[in-house]
């Protein structure tokens, strides 16, 4: 009981922090979609409605507001995750040994960088993108873009290129609790440059060359960093017995138990008697 308590008590928390940060989101919500916004501000088509002005439509009633609702829902997680994340973390770190709170702080640290790299990278090539994908319409038809697609193209795009960003780091945890080895990841490496050229492909939302190549490049590179790390790592630990050789079905020898020491021989009756030794003659 006194978990769940603790659980309960930690998830209030986690929400009222997410609340405050949808609050400070609907505050600062133009700004924001300022920021959003950009990437297709700088495509050609964003001014085909109204010249010289970036134009987005929307086609419902409710439309605007689940818009702004969305966006400060987004702003509202990323302001609280530092609530919300020291939440989750002081709740699993009491079960954890001091080698695995010493890992989790560092992969910890490690993985808040890389997804923002990931998101950064997907936010700086998107107008590219965009402007690919648009421009195979034809020369005398207009765009007509709406804000709720805009947006979940957006979302859809960072928490992709976000979350990828985090595979290696998943490789690099799963050497370390001895679950993937160094070996198996050389062996299966020609596969896994070809899967992530094939994911770029199909998890982006525009399936373009350049955002393929864009998210499958640096997975490739941070596998590379990570199989290095593997590397390192196993040559730094001691030579572990080899049973590769055996087969599934067939035990290990057992080692030979050590000879038994040798029992201690009788006294020879005709061994001289040491001196000043009564010999039992007859006085």
């Amino acid at each position: 009981m006194e978990h769940l308590r603790e659980l309960r008590n930690r998830l209030l928390v986690a929400v009222l922090a997410v609340v405050v940060g949808i609050i400070i989101g609907w505050i600062v919500f133009d700004p924001v979609w300022a920021f959003l916004k950009e990437p297709f501000c700088e495509t050609p088509q964003a001014q085909q409605l109204r010249v010289g002005e970036c134009t987005l439509t929307y086609g419902g009633i409710f439309q605007s507001f689940f818009l702004t609702l969305k966006v400060s829902a987004l702003v509202g997680v990323v302001v609280s995750s530092p609530v919300w994340l020291y939440q989750i973390f002081a709740f699993v770190t009491p079960a954890l040994y001091r080698t695995e709170k010493r890992y989790s702080f560092v992969f910890l640290g490690l993985a808040v960088p890389l997804f923002l790299f990931g998101a950064g990278l997907a936010y700086f090539i998107m107008d590219t993108s965009l402007a690919i994908l648009l421009g195979f319409a034809p020369s005398d038809t207009v765009a007509i873009i709406q804000i709720d697609e805009y947006l979940n193209y957006v979302l859809i795009m960072l928490v992709i290129f976000g979350v990828s960003f985090e595979l290696p780091l998943l490789l690099v945890f799963l050497n370390i609790i001895g679950v993937l080895p160094h070996a198996t990841v050389k062996k299966h490496r020609r596969t896994v440059v070809f899967v992530m050229f094939v994911f770029g492909a199909v998890i982006t939302p525009g399936g373009d060359p350049l955002t393929m190549l864009a998210l499958a490049m640096p997975m490739i590179l941070l596998y590379f960093v990570a199989e290095l790390f593997m590397f390192l790592r196993e040559r730094r630990m001691p030579a572990a017995e080899d049973f590769s050789h055996l087969s599934d079905d067939e035990a290990s020898p057992l080692a030979e138990e050590p000879p038994l020491p040798e029992a201690a021989t009788p006294l020879d009756d005709s061994a001289p008697e040491r001196p000043g030794e009564d010999s039992g003659s007859s006085r």
